[in-house]
């Protein structure tokens, strides 16, 4: 997994010290790969183990403020997660949940138990998911339900839109008057 980060990135991404201890536990330097873990946790007030296993490009909203992830947690790649985003297992069954690829989790969600995301999915901010979620589809609630089903995540969220300028509603008024 090769990635490329600015030299202040540190500073600001809690990835690139999670990316520093799976090199550094991989090198059979456990004990520094475990005090990586712990600065993150001071630093970024975030739970982020080395010993996630994450994909490429992922990001975590805010520095990851107030993220747990499980130890054994699968995230695969692309993955969007907010602020206070919990994924991890629960008291009833053994198992994490398995992220699959392009994957928006909104702020304050909680992902738990052994169950899997689908690619391309939503899930809805604040929502508690406890069941598997299709590929391409909008989960949200508490319980999570499905509210969406085949939707294109590139055109469903704004910021990934590559034509911005369909903007609906009372936002095109507002940019109307800027001009």
């Amino acid at each position: 997994m090769k990635r490329r980060f600015k030299i202040g990135s540190v500073f600001t991404n809690p990835v690139v010290l999670h990316d520093w201890g799976q090199h550094l536990d991989r090198w059979h330097l456990r004990p520094a790969a475990n005090l990586l873990d712990r600065l993150s946790r001071i630093w970024f007030s975030c739970w982020i183990p080395h010993t996630v296993k994450m994909g490429r490009n992922c990001s975590f909203g805010y520095g990851g403020l107030g993220c747990i992830i499980h130890s054994r947690a699968v995230i695969g790649n692309d993955v969007e997660c907010g602020a206070h985003v919990l994924i991890g297992g629960n008291a009833r069954s053994l198992g994490v949940p398995i992220i699959e690829d392009n994957v928006y989790i909104g702020f304050g969600a909680a992902i738990i138990g052994h169950i899997t995301v689908g690619t391309g999915s939503v899930i809805g901010a604040n929502s508690v998911v406890n069941r598997s979620v299709p590929p391409r589809c909008v989960a949200a609630g508490n319980p999570a339900q499905i509210v969406a089903t085949d939707i294109e995540i590139d055109e469903y969220l704004y910021h990934k839109r590559t034509n911005r300028a369909e903007v609906p509603g009372p936002l095109v008024a507002i940019r109307e008057r800027t001009r």
